[in-house]
């Protein structure tokens, strides 16, 4: 489906928790403590990091890795035509010292005026994949030959696939404002009510949200929480439960996710194998959204995202596998760690 596929977090359906639909906590002076604390500082009082001396810092951080003297004193001082700085890509890393990259963008343009320091992030954490190679994306079904492997049912439960997309001429998540931020979810709604057929379904806003459809959410494990410390470092969470929320089909196949990590997580799934079913659903998704919304996308990263993990394609499939007894397996954990399966 293209280079760059998403491998930063275990491939498996996220489970649910109840989304944060209270008031904003910064009423409580302690949480306005706190929420400044993880404020970034301008580049005017900006040195070089010195948690990157800690002994808590992970010294494989990819951003301590990367972040020379040198590249901090150039960039430093550089923005982006929306305001974004050198102080606010690196926050999270600084503020959440165990990051394994530790930088977030804030719109397209941070992918060239902050490329000395992101394009070797990139291309390590997508090894072996070069920039210089180019993206190609071909969301097209036929073209994959991906029989069910379980016709039967015996082991795979669920299947699910999702891709991450963000609209052409917004920033992304860490850069939005509020009234930005409100403007994409009616733009996406508006485009999301038009869909058709399979893909026709109902949006539920977190604003506001009442008890009955938050539980029927939650018992879905539809319902996306608040952002962790990372993203919330990063400026993703700001303005919390505002302009974002969930829509899914009458089938409950087809779920997207509005104004979380990014502007849209698309989301194909059904019960059982059949990996052709859920990619004809999502594929066509995608197709229409894009055509109607349009989404950020360059020839050397292929589709945009806030956390350069997430590049490329945007994708990540998985399928809920049961497995009598294989616990029971001296060499079990490892043998799930060797393949990178989450249990």
């Amino acid at each position: 489906m293209g280079l760059f596929p998403s491998k930063s977090k275990p491939a498996t359906q996220q489970a649910s928790s109840p989304a944060n639909t209270s008031p904003s906590a910064s009423a409580n002076p302690e949480n306005e403590r706190k929420q400044q604390s993880q404020e970034p500082q301008t580049s005017d009082d900006m040195s070089y990091p010195k948690e990157f001396s800690s002994p808590d810092c992970n010294p494989k951080m990819l951003l301590k890795k990367y972040l020379t003297r040198e590249m901090f004193d150039s960039l430093k001082d550089k923005k982006t035509s929306g305001g974004f700085t050198l102080a606010n890509l690196i926050n999270s890393g600084l503020k959440n010292l165990d990051s394994s990259n530790g930088v977030y963008a804030g719109d397209e343009e941070s992918y060239t005026v902050f490329a000395p320091l992101l394009n070797p992030i990139i291309e390590e954490y997508h090894n072996p994949y070069k920039l210089a190679d180019g993206h190609t994306s071909d969301m097209n079904p036929e073209k994959v030959d991906a029989p069910d492997p379980d016709p039967e049912g015996a082991f795979i439960r669920s299947t699910r696939i999702r891709v991450a997309r963000n609209l052409k001429g917004y920033p992304l998540a860490p850069n939005l404002s509020k009234q930005q931020r409100v403007e994409l979810e009616q733009k996406i709604v508006g485009v999301l009510k038009s869909l058709k057929g399979d893909l026709a379904g109902t949006y539920y806003p977190l604003s506001g949200m009442d008890e009955a459809t938050r539980q029927q959410l939650v018992n879905d494990h539809f319902l996306f929480k608040k952002g962790d410390r990372f993203l919330d470092a990063a400026g993703v969470n700001k303005e919390w439960p505002e302009g974002r929320g969930i829509f899914h089909n009458d089938s409950k196949t087809f779920l997207v996710w509005v104004n979380e990590e990014d502007q849209l997580r698309i989301i194909s799934m059904e019960m059982g194998g059949d990996i052709k079913s859920v990619l004809n659903r999502l594929c066509e998704a995608v197709n229409e959204l894009d055509k109607q919304l349009g989404f950020q996308h360059t020839k050397e990263h292929g589709y945009l995202s806030s956390c350069p993990t997430n590049l490329g394609t945007g994708m990540r499939a998985s399928v809920h596998v049961k497995i009598p007894h294989a616990s029971e397996h001296p060499n079990f954990k490892k043998i799930c760690d060797e393949y990178h399966i989450q249990v």
